[in-house]
């Protein structure tokens, strides 16, 4: 058969390696950019840590814990696994929820003086984030506080895998550890794709030993990220559909785990929810119910889902006064029927939605009822300025908003 030698350019206006490159290219589109960790998830799968810290290289973890999870016999079940391949680690367990700018020093020391070589956390939200912190610092050096804000810390730091204990904080699979600055009474955001962990490990059956409080707390900060990642100036189809996943999964699964803890198809379900709302939000970012949430809780040391479930409504209303339209699809993930009505309606029933929720879950219907006091508003709107998530909601946001946020939610 005779062969056929193709002309070098068969492509009109196809650049050769002696034609120079075209004078001029479209405008480019937007780019989207999505961050998550290997993710094992499944109901036993407690099972699988010490093979998660073997693969990421770890041989000496700091396993990072604290006193709750310690009594609910967590850490107990999960050292037989990191024994089993030879993983000799090493427990830290001195913390308080809120995690403490002088706490995350002194994990590090214990982490240098252990000759620790990576980073294993079973716990909630403060867990986790002591653990990000203690990477940061092992990789970094210098004090926790100096790397707040974005893409601070530039040097490698040691493999982490994670082990969520409540159905909420997603900062398992974040690129986010949030530190309470002692001094300043102020919450710092410390963020970039190097505190991504290698692996999360979410097994469903740790959410049991919860209390109903903390179940409540966690599920409502679950439902909190999934809608301002849904709204978010930063959110592309890839976070919008977890979020919206997300919502509806909280609506169908928290009231259930509230009233039953062993209902594992609920449990699951809550699981599930948490780690698409985590999926979604440290991709598309937040807003200011986190900004100012953080800063409540950096001043009172109070619980920051709590905080949320009370700021969430009182920020969404402020937002859809002139972004209604982003609250339409919320809506319907949140039970809405939402065909023939307005976004403006649709969005004061999602407000609605969310209220009736919270209130059903046993939620105070204000900052009053915890304590807050509105002295207190000014260093609250100062502070939340501050925040990283701040520039992601969809309305900017000034003091005078906070203030305006803050009375409204007392």
């Amino acid at each position: 058969m005779e062969q056929v030698t193709q002309p070098a350019a068969v492509v009109e206006g196809a650049a050769t390696a002696s034609s120079p490159a075209p004078a001029y290219s479209p405008p480019r589109g937007r780019v989207s950019k999505f961050l998550i960790p290997e993710v094992i998830f499944g109901i036993g799968t407690l099972a699988e840590i010490g093979g998660a810290v073997r693969r990421v290289g770890g041989r000496r973890p700091m396993l990072v814990s604290d006193a709750g999870v310690l009594a609910a016999g967590w850490v107990e079940r999960a050292t037989p696994h990191l024994d089993d391949v030879c993983v000799k680690w090493s427990l830290w367990h001195d913390l308080t929820p809120n995690p403490k700018d002088f706490e995350v020093q002194a994990a590090f020391e214990s982490y240098l003086e252990s000759g620790c070589d990576a980073l294993l956390a079973i716990g909630g939200g403060s867990c986790i984030d002591l653990a990000k912190a203690v990477a940061i610092l092992s990789g970094n050096g210098g004090h926790i506080l100096e790397y707040e804000g974005i893409d601070r810390a530039n040097n490698p730091i040691p493999p982490m895998v994670m082990v969520p204990t409540t159905a909420g904080t997603g900062s398992d699979v974040s690129q986010f550890c949030v530190v309470t600055d002692t001094k300043r009474r102020f919450k710092a955001t410390i963020g970039g794709r190097a505190l991504v962990p290698e692996i999360s490990v979410t097994d469903p059956e740790l959410l049991t030993t919860m209390s109903l409080e903390l179940t409540a707390h966690t599920g409502l900060d679950a439902l909190s990220h999934a809608i301002e990642s849904c709204v978010s100036e930063a959110c592309d189809f890839l976070s919008r559909g977890l979020a919206i996943a997300a919502i509806r999964g909280v609506v169908e699964h928290l009231p259930v785990s509230v009233d039953d803890p062993f209902d594992l198809t609920a449990r699951e379900g809550m699981a599930r929810a948490s780690l698409q709302a985590g999926m979604a939000f440290t991709n598309a970012l937040l807003g200011a119910t986190h900004a100012i949430a953080h800063q409540i809780g950096g001043a009172l040391d109070l619980p920051h889902g709590l905080l949320n479930a009370i700021l969430m409504p009182h920020v969404m209303r402020f937002n859809a006064e002139t972004h209604a339209d982003r609250y339409v699809d919320v809506a319907g993930a949140l039970g809405v029927a939402t065909d023939g009505l307005d976004a403006s309606t649709a969005a004061e029933r999602a407000i609605g939605r969310v209220e009736d929720l919270s209130r059903g879950l046993g939620i105070p219907s204000g900052l009053h009822g915890i304590g807050v006091d509105p002295a207190d508003f000014d260093l609250f709107a100062a502070n939340a300025l501050r925040d990283a998530y701040i520039a992601t909601n969809p309305r900017p946001v000034g003091e005078d908003d906070v203030r305006r946020i803050c009375v409204a939610a007392y």
